[in-house]
């Protein structure tokens, strides 16, 4: 095929390719290699069935009424609907087709059509708020288009799950234009006859469109500084126009006068650097050096303060978490703060930011977030997690072995009785945060 993304060759014909991939899809349901399909929409088959229960499964409602109006009135892409509507919403009135927006989670915010064509996709909760993610949804556009970030047409059959199988969509991603994070994606959806280059040519357009809009109309750089300490030994500051990348002793330094806005005197930031170890006298000759790198507009003594207002990337994880969006605080979590900081202000720090994070996922049970922990250099030896992922997935999953498996070495190696039918020793999450500790 010359173009993977599109669905059909041209030429093809539709209801042949229907009844061939129809039967590629049962046969894998039955245990065996999908054939003569995309690789594509084989992976994403994979990561379904790895995801699902089975193939007849309805999508979520996560966002419900106040919840959802509230949600999408704040997000970026309500900026850029009348751009959707201006170039789709023709396909959308023509009595044959929806006009769908969902946001990075795979969540649907706005679905829109004529009544009848809204009642047929209301069969399949394809409504806002539903989760249509390929974990919630199998293999559609909207949600694969997330998963591999490209815009592509998902055919008939190649839908996993088969209650969708009737309908074809053409979706494409959208970025944020400033920080190149994804925001979303726009979907059509309708009948057989969009699996054509033209409907995958309008989803593309349509979204670089929105990012072009949004890329013009990005807010002018705040005049507060950043610093982003998590996953790196030395933090970096921009402020006032500049970038710096600090030492790591001045980089503990910054994070504790962060998180102390009052003030803090030289010999409580001792304690915090050194514990009982060292002379204040040590920690205001480094201040004094930090003092000089980054200007008396910024930092002031007596006591030692921060004069500028600062964000830093460990401060939005936990507003975040204050709000409820565990996958977005997960997202923006880069690793650990200066992970080899043996200061006991920084390690306390450190512990509790983490530990905000790893208890709002292992208590959602979601298991993408579940996933995306254990795929972290962090989480990887995390056996709790592991536990709590190994009894989020069916019974039949390809995963369970793999996953399994991985329970029992790290149980080994923590000398841990493991707990892979889901009743744990009771001293297990303790012993297992000890030894990850």
């Amino acid at each position: 095929m010359a173009n993977p993304w599109l669905a059909l060759d041209l030429g093809t014909d539709p209801a042949e390719r229907i009844r061939q991939v129809g039967r590629a899809h049962e046969s894998f349901l039955a245990g065996g290699r999908p054939a003569q399909i995309r690789s594509v929409v084989a992976d994403s088959w994979q990561r379904s069935a790895d995801a699902l229960d089975g193939a007849d499964s309805t999508p979520p409602i996560e966002l419900n009424d106040g919840e959802l109006e509230e949600y999408r009135a704040a997000h970026p892409l309500a900026r850029v609907l009348p751009i959707f509507r201006d170039l789709l919403g023709g396909l959308a009135e023509d009595g044959d087709h929806l006009m769908a927006v969902c946001d990075a989670y795979g969540r649907l915010l706005w679905v829109e059509g004529t009544a009848s064509v809204l009642r047929g996709a209301e069969q399949m909760n394809f409504v806002p708020g539903a989760r249509w993610d390929e974990a919630h949804a199998g293999t559609n556009a909207p949600g694969t288009a997330l998963a591999v970030d490209h815009s592509l047409q998902i055919f008939a059959t190649e839908h996993y799950s088969r209650p969708v199988q009737r309908w074809t969509c053409a979706a494409a991603p959208i970025h944020d234009p400033g920080t190149g994070r994804l925001l979303g994606a726009i979907d059509v959806t309708g009948g057989d006859h969009l699996a054509n280059p033209h409907s995958l040519a309008l989803v593309r357009a349509t979204a670089l469109a929105a990012e072009a809009y949004l890329g013009s109309h990005l807010p002018p750089p705040a005049s507060a500084g950043r610093v982003q300490a998590l996953g790196r030994n030395e933090a970096t500051l921009t402020f006032g126009g500049r970038r710096m990348r600090l030492g790591r002793r001045h980089s503990e330094l910054l994070v504790l006068l962060l998180v102390h806005p009052e003030g803090r005197t030289g010999e409580e930031i001792a304690f915090d650097l050194y514990g009982d170890d060292v002379s204040p006298v040590t920690v205001r000759a480094e201040l004094s050096r930090l003092r000089r790198m980054l200007g008396p507009e910024l930092l002031e003594s007596r006591p030692y303060r921060l004069r500028a207002e600062l964000d830093a990337d460990f401060r939005t994880v936990t507003r975040l978490l204050e709000r409820g969006r565990v996958a977005e605080a997960l997202d923006e979590y880069a690793g650990p703060l200066l992970p080899g900081s043996d200061a006991p202000g920084v390690r306390r720090l450190r512990s509790l930011v983490e530990g905000q994070l790893r208890a709002a996922v292992l208590s959602g049970r979601d298991r993408d977030l579940l996933r995306t922990w254990l795929h972290s250099p962090w989480g990887a030896d995390d056996l709790e997690m592991w536990e709590a992922y190994a009894r989020q997935l069916p019974p039949a999953s390809p995963a369970r072995p793999l996953v399994i498996r991985r329970i029992r070495q790290l149980a080994t190696e923590f000398g841990l009785r493991p707990s892979v039918s889901g009743a744990k020793p009771a001293n297990l999450a303790t012993s297992v945060q000890r030894a990850r500790n």
